[in-house]
C-alpha cells in the first residue's frame, strides 16, 4: 500500500492557538485502518518523525504528527516572548490533535504514539477516553534522582546550569547548542527543570492542584525503553505508570544488540537506522485497530 502526498495543515487549539501540522495518509478510496497522533519528545519538531509516520500510512494509517506550541512551526513571534508550557502541550495541544482525528475520520479508532513527554502528558487529554490505545516510547518521569553515575553529572549540568544560565541571558533555553532539540519557550525549560528535579512528570504538579486525568486513564498502553536510555531508564518508567493506576500497562524493554543495532536511547526508535522496530509499532495498532475506546469519565 501507498500513501498519499502529505498534507501540511494548521490544528487550532481551545484556546485560539494555532499549531504546524502534517497529515499523513494512507490511500484511498480505502479507509484508514486506524487514525494516530503522534506527539513529539520536548523540543523536537515534527519533521523528526516524517519517517516513522509515512511507514505507518503505507501500512494504512492515517498519521498526524504536530509541533508543540513554542516549538518549530508552532512558534509565532519572538521565542523570548513566548508564554508556552508543558501543561499546555497536554492541556490543549495534544487534545487538540485528537479532536482534528475525530473531525476527519469520525468512524475510526484512534491510537496516541508518544515519545518522551508524548506520552507522559496523556493524562492532561481531557479527551484521552476517545483513544483506543497508546504506545510510549521513553516516557518517564524524568527524575534525576533515579539517575545513575556518570550520565546523572552530565544531566544536573544541563539541568541546573546550562538551562537557567541560558534562559536567564536570553530569555529562553538555548537547548540547540547541547544537541537537546529546539530552544526553549522560558516557561517550557522551568517546568521541565522543576519536574525533573522533583518527583518527576506530573506528580510533582499535583501538590499545586493541577488539573489532569490521570486517575481516569484506562486504555491498552505499551511502554518501551530502551536499556541503553540513560533517562527513560526502569525505575523512571515505573515512576510514571504509577502515576496512571488504571492503565492497562505491558512493559517492553529493547536491547540494542538483539536487533542488531549499535544503540538505541531515547531518540532513536523513530530513526530511519532503526526502522527494523517498527513493525513493534505496527503489530500494536493492528491488535487493538478494532478496540472500543474508553468509557467517558463520570
Amino acid at each position: 500500500m501507498t500513501h498519499r502526498h502529505n498534507l501540511d495543515i494548521t490544528l487550532t487549539c481551545q484556546d485560539g492557538e494555532r499549531l504546524a501540522a502534517t497529515l499523513f495518509e494512507p490511500e484511498l478510496p480505502a479507509p484508514p485502518l486506524g487514525a494516530v497522533m503522534l506527539a513529539p519528545a520536548t523540543g523536537i519538531k515534527r519533521q523528526f518523525y516524517a519517517n516513522f509516520a509515512s511507514f505507518l500510512a503505507t501500512q494504512g494509517f492515517a498519521v498526524l504528527t504536530f509541533d508543540n506550541r513554542g516549538i518549530g512551526g508552532s512558534l509565532h513571534g519572538r521565542i523570548s516572548a513566548s508564554r508556552a508550557a508543558i501543561v499546555d502541550w497536554g492541556q490543549q495541544d495534544m487534545t487538540a490533535a485528537l479532536e482534528e482525528l475525530k473531525r476527519r475520520y469520525p468512524a475510526s479508532c484512534y491510537h496516541l504514539i508518544g515519545h518522551s513527554a508524548g506520552g507522559q502528558l496523556i493524562g492532561l487529554m481531557a479527551n484521552h477516553h476517545h483513544l483506543s490505545s497508546m504506545l510510549a516510547f521513553a516516557s518517564s518521569s524524568g527524575s534525576l534522582r533515579n539517575m545513575r553515575w556518570p550520565f546523572l553529572l552530565s544531566a544536573h549540568y544541563f539541568m541546573n546550569l546550562f538551562m537557567p544560565l541560558t534562559t536567564t541571558l536570553f530569555g529562553h533555553a538555548k537547548n540547540q547548542w547541547v544537541g537537546m532539540g529546539e530552544p526553549l519557550p522560558k516557561r517550557v525549560a522551568q517546568q521541565w527543570r522543576k519536574w525533573c528535579n522533583g518527583e518527576g512528570y506530573l506528580k510533582t504538579e499535583f501538590a499545586n492542584g493541577l488539573k489532569h486525568h490521570c486517575d481516569d486513564v484506562c486504555l491498552p498502553g505499551l511502554w518501551i525503553n530502551a536499556s541503553d536510555d540513560h533517562i527513560a531508564n526502569d525505575a523512571n518508567v515505573a515512576d510514571m505508570l504509577a502515576v496512571y493506576p488504571k492503565l492497562q500497562a505491558q512493559r517492553l524493554q529493547l536491547i540494542p544488540s538483539q536487533h542488531q543495532l549499535n544503540d538505541i536511547g531515547h531518540m532513536k526508535f523513530f530513526s530511519r537506522q532503526a526502522q527494523s522496530l517498527w513493525p513493534i509499532a505496527l503489530e500494536w495498532l493492528l491488535q487493538h485497530s478494532h478496540e472500543q475506546p474508553q468509557r467517558q469519565p463520570a
